[in-house]
């Protein structure tokens, strides 16, 4: 794979170690950091009517994992 050389600021080089997992290469870092969908850019692009019925979906989903939850705890 071939590289390139860049430069950061201490304090930048300081937040990116600080992130680093074990056995992670900064690189690695970078690209987990970096290829997450952006949250801002997501939420930008939905309606607020799309987003009420998806809260009504996964709400739903979400009483359905808890009722299948206690039976199987409780079982």
């Amino acid at each position: 794979m071939a590289t390139k050389t860049i430069s950061l600021s201490v304090d930048a080089y300081e937040l990116l170690k600080a992130k680093k997992r074990e056995g992670e290469s900064f690189s690695d870092v970078i690209r987990r950091l970096t290829l997450k969908p952006d949250l801002d850019e997501l939420l930008s692009e939905g309606t607020p009517e799309e987003w009420g019925e998806l809260a009504e979906v996964l709400g739903e989903h979400h009483r359905e994992f808890k009722k299948d939850f206690k039976m199987r705890v409780v079982d």
